[in-house]
């Protein structure tokens, strides 16, 4: 089936570009809608620390979010002060750390090159890559029915992808399964940050909720899970062995597969309620077939 994404006021993050659309033989000229991809440096105290490719929206949040979940500080005020400067060839955004966090900085130093919001691509050391966060507290009880409301709410949230099909998103949902933020980005590891600086700035308990992504459960979206402080962390696709190694030590409940009707809990799973007795019955819905490009 063509999709028809042109529309008359993209959505921030997305542009209008001109596309020829084959189809049994026939050309059509269409207007496309496209999601942004831009460079964003993150500066800290005046030194580069690493370039992410990123869709330029919410990036004050992106900029707390990933201050917080790559260890740069420990708190959202230790953040002093932030500046984006927009120029030619991206968006630069520079941060304001206390002296001692960013010498610590000087200490693990990165590469300033990443591919779409991979935040581990320019670690230099291993003890940069794999950073073990503090153990997670949070200790919600979360249902086989709020995960199922959840997972029904998503698409009518995810704007950007409805308009350019190309972005993923992490949600925050309440313990009755009801979303209340969600953050789009065409890197799922900026997603997942920009939904951690919107937690921090929305000043959400982390006690009575969960966090979803639309994409795989790798090893560095666990890690940003868990050094937030999210206690259960569900991911439409599969995690990763390190991820499991990682969720499983710093006491982060790990979904994964979640589809409605059925999921599966592969760490802490004292977290997770399930499903009623009645729907418990039928048959566990297969993890869907994977295609070229899933979880890009």
């Amino acid at each position: 089936m063509d999709v028809d994404r042109s529309v008359t006021h993209p959505p921030a993050g997305a542009v209008q570009r001109p596309v020829a659309r084959w189809r049994n033989g026939r050309v059509d000229e269409h207007i496309d809608c496209v999601a942004e991809e831009v460079p964003v440096a993150v500066v800290c105290n005046s030194r580069h620390f690493a370039v992410m490719m990123a869709t330029p929206t919410d990036l004050d949040d992106f900029a707390l979010g990933f201050a917080l979940s790559e260890g740069l500080i420990a708190v959202p005020a230790e953040l002093l002060a932030l500046h984006a400067q927009t120029q030619i060839e991206g968006v630069e955004l520079h941060l304001t750390l206390p002296p001692e966090r960013a010498a610590a900085l000087v200490r693990r130093e990165r590469s300033l090159e990443g591919r779409s919001g991979c935040g581990i691509c320019g670690s230099r050391h291993l003890e940069d890559l794999l950073r073990v966060p503090p153990r997670v507290t949070a200790s919600p009880r979360i249902t086989g029915a709020a995960l199922d409301a959840a997972l029904a709410q998503l698409a009518d949230h995810q704007s950007l992808a409805a308009a350019t099909g190309a972005t993923h998103a992490a949600a925050w949902a309440d313990d009755r399964g009801r979303i209340h933020l969600l953050r789009e980005d065409v890197g799922r590891h900026n997603a997942l940050d920009k939904l951690i600086g919107a937690l921090h700035r929305d000043d959400r308990s982390l006690d009575a909720g969960f966090a979803i992504v639309t994409s795989r459960a790798s090893y560095e979206i666990a890690m940003k899970a868990a050094s937030a402080g999210i206690a259960v962390l569900a991911a439409i696709s599969a995690p990763t062995a390190l991820a499991i190694s990682l969720a499983d030590s710093a006491g982060l409940t790990l979904i994964g597969f979640a589809r409605p009707g059925g999921c599966a809990v592969y760490t802490h799973a004292d977290r997770y309620a399930g499903q009623p007795a009645e729907l418990r019955e039928a048959p566990y819905p297969a993890p869907p077939a994977r295609q070229p490009g899933d979880d890009a």
